[in-house]
C-alpha cells in the first residue's frame, strides 16, 4: 500500500480546504468573539475569565498588525482545518485505510459542517478537532509500534489544546476509562503517560495560575453557562444534533466507525475511542453541556467509518456511489456555514433543503434569520458608528464623563475595536474579563443599549431614548433596540459594579 500515489488525498484535499476558506473567510464580518478577543489580546493576560490565553494573543497580533483585515485574523482557523483534513488521511493510511478509505474519511472531513465553522472564525473551537485528532494519532502509533514514548507527543498536542480551550479535559477524561478497559491500561505503569502528563501541565500551568489567583472565574462561569444560558435538550434532540452537525451522509460514516471500533476493531486498544465517545456524551448530556462539545471527536470516528466502509464495500459501483453521497451532500449543505450566500437568500436555501430555523442552535435565545456563527458577524460596525454619533451629540461636558456600557462583550467590544473610527466613547462591560476591567470612569453619562440592564438603568434617575439600532441579519438581541443616555446616578459606577458582574 504504500506509493506517492496514496499522498494524493492528502495533498488535494488539503490544499482545497485551505484554498476554499481563504476565498471565502472574508465574506461578511467579524464575529462577537473576533472582536473580544482582539481586545483580550490588547489586555496580554497569562489567562481571561473565559479562556486560556492563546486565541487572545493570536487576536491581538492580527489587530495590531492587520487592523480589522479579517483575512489574517482567520488565517490560523484556516491553516487548522486544511491540518485537520491532511491528517486525517494520514491516520487513515496508517491504519491500513486504501485511496477509497482516504478520500472518503478527507471528504467527510473537509465537508462537515462544524469543521466549516471552525475553520472560518477565529475561536476557541478553531484548533479543538486538529489536536484531538493529533492525540488521537500519537495513541494510535502507540498502538502500532508499543513505544510509550508517544505519550510525550500526546502530552504536547494536549498542552497546545489546553492553551485556547479547556475542552480537552473531557477527551482526555473519556480517554482515560478507555485506556482501563483495553490493553492501553499498561502504560498506566510506566513513565512515560506521567511525562506527558507533565507537558500537557507545563501548557496549561500559566492560565491555571492565573485562574487560581482570580477565584476561578472559569468554573463560575460555566456553572452559569450549563444552568441557564446552554439549551436543555432530550438525549433524542441532543443525539439528533449530532446527526445535523456531521451532515446525514457524514453521520453514517462515523456511526459506521463506531460500531466497528467497538466489536470488531483491528487492534483491541482502538476500542478507546468508542469508549471515550460514549463517556464524553453521557457527561455532556447531564451536565447541560452544548452539544457540539462532542463535535472535535468525529475526525478519528471518521476515519473508523472510512475503513469499515472499505471493507464492506468492495464494488467500485458502491464505492464511488459512497463517496460521492458524502461530497455531494457536504457540498449542498456547505452554504449553510461558510459566509457564501447573500444574506438575504439564506433562509431560503435552508427551507428549500428543509431544514427548520434553530434546528441547530444551543443556547436559549430568539431565532434570528442566520444561524448564531454568522449572525454574530452582521451590526456590529454600524451599532458603533450610531452610538458614537449619540456621543458625540452630547454636549462636551457631558462627553468628557461618558462611557458605552455593552450589555454583553460583543458590544464592548465592537466600540472599541471600531469606535474609534467614529470618535466613539470609552466602552466598559459587566460582562466575562471586561468586569476585571473595571469601571474606567465616574459614570456620570452612561450610553446602553436596550432597557434589560436592571441593576444599571435603576441605578439612574433620567434615561432618555437617543436613537435606535436595527440590523436585520444580526442577532436577535443586538438588533431593534434603542439607544438610551443615562444621567444622574444614584451612587457612582464604581460602587455599582460589583452588582454588574456577570460571567456566562
Amino acid at each position: 500500500m504504500a506509493g506517492n500515489g496514496l499522498a494524493a488525498p492528502a495533498l488535494v484535499l488539503g490544499a482545497a480546504t485551505l484554498l476554499v476558506h481563504l476565498a471565502v473567510n472574508p465574506g461578511y464580518g467579524a464575529f462577537s468573539d473576533e472582536l473580544y478577543f482582539m481586545v483580550c489580546g490588547m489586555h496580554p493576560a497569562l489567562g481571561y475569565v473565559d479562556q486560556p490565553p492563546l486565541m487572545p494573543w493570536i487576536a491581538g497580533l492580527s489587530h495590531a498588525l492587520f487592523g480589522t483585515a479579517l483575512l489574517p485574523l482567520r488565517l490560523v482557523p484556516a491553516l487548522a482545518a486544511a491540518a485537520t483534513v491532511v491528517l486525517t488521511v494520514i491516520l487513515t493510511r496508517s491504519l491500513g485505510g486504501g485511496r477509497f478509505a482516504q478520500w472518503l474519511a478527507g471528504i467527510a472531513v473537509a465537508l462537515r459542517g462544524t469543521f466549516l465553522v471552525d475553520g472560518l472564525l477565529l475561536t476557541t473551537d478553531a484548533l479543538q478537532p486538529l489536536t484531538w485528532l493529533g492525540c488521537s494519532w500519537c495513541l494510535v502509533r502507540l498502538m502500532q509500534t508499543k513505544n510509550e514514548r508517544w505519550w510525550l507527543g500526546f502530552g504536547a498536542v494536549a498542552g497546545v489544546s489546553l492553551l485556547s480551550k479547556y475542552l480537552i479535559l473531557f477527551f482526555i477524561a473519556g480517554l482515560a476509562v478507555g485506556m482501563i478497559a483495553t490493553p492501553l491500561r499498561r502504560s498506566l505503569t510506566r513513565p512515560w503517560i506521567y511525562a506527558g502528563a507533565a507537558i500537557a501541565l507545563a501548557f496549561a500551568g500559566p492560565s491555571v495560575i492565573w485562574q487560581a489567583a482570580h477565584g476561578w472565574p472559569f468554573l463560575e462561569l460555566s456553572r452559569n453557562a450549563t444552568h441557564g444560558k446552554n439549551l436543555v435538550l432530550s438525549p433524542l434532540a441532543f443525539f439528533g444534533q449530532q446527526i445535523l452537525f456531521a451532515g446525514p451522509a457524514a453521520a453514517l460514516v462515523w456511526l459506521a466507525g463506531l460500531w466497528r471500533w467497538s466489536v470488531n476493531p483491528q487492534m483491541p486498544e482502538l476500542r478507546v475511542f468508542p469508549i471515550a465517545y460514549a463517556v464524553m456524551f453521557v457527561l455532556f448530556y447531564t451536565l447541560h453541556g452544548k452539544a457540539y462539545y462532542l463535535t472535535p471527536i468525529y475526525p478519528v470516528l471518521l476515519v473508523a467509518g472510512a475503513l469499515a466502509v472499505e471493507d464492506w464495500f468492495r464494488s467500485p459501483v458502491l464505492r464511488g456511489l459512497a463517496i460521492g453521497v458524502v461530497a455531494v451532500t457536504g457540498l449542498v449543505l456547505a452554504p449553510l456555514a461558510l459566509p457564501v450566500l447573500p444574506p438575504s437568500a439564506y433562509g431560503r436555501y435552508a427551507r428549500a433543503l428543509g431544514i427548520p430555523s434553530g434546528a441547530a442552535d444551543s443556547e436559549k435565545h430568539a431565532r434570528s434569520a442566520l444561524p448564531i456563527h454568522l449572525a454574530g458577524q452582521f451590526g456590529w460596525r454600524e451599532m458603533a458608528a450610531k452610538v458614537s454619533a449619540v456621543y458625540n451629540a452630547l454636549p462636551p461636558q457631558e462627553r468628557a464623563h461618558a462611557v458605552f456600557y455593552g450589555r454583553d462583550y460583543g458590544e464592548a467590544a465592537a466600540l472599541d475595536i471600531y469606535g474609534p473610527l467614529f470618535h466613539g466613547p470609552p466602552s466598559i462591560a459587566g460582562h466575562n474579563n471586561y468586569f476585571l476591567w473595571g469601571p474606567k470612569t465616574d459614570g456620570q453619562v452612561v450610553i446602553v443599549l436596550g432597557r434589560d440592564v436592571i441593576p444599571l438603568l435603576a441605578n439612574y434617575r433620567d434615561a432618555a431614548v437617543a436613537g435606535r439600532i436595527d440590523s436585520p441579519y444580526a442577532e436577535s438581541w443586538e438588533t431593534g433596540l434603542p439607544i438610551l443616555i443615562l444621567r444622574h446616578p444614584r451612587v457612582p459606577l464604581a460602587v455599582l459594579w460589583p452588582r454588574l458582574k456577570y460571567y456566562e
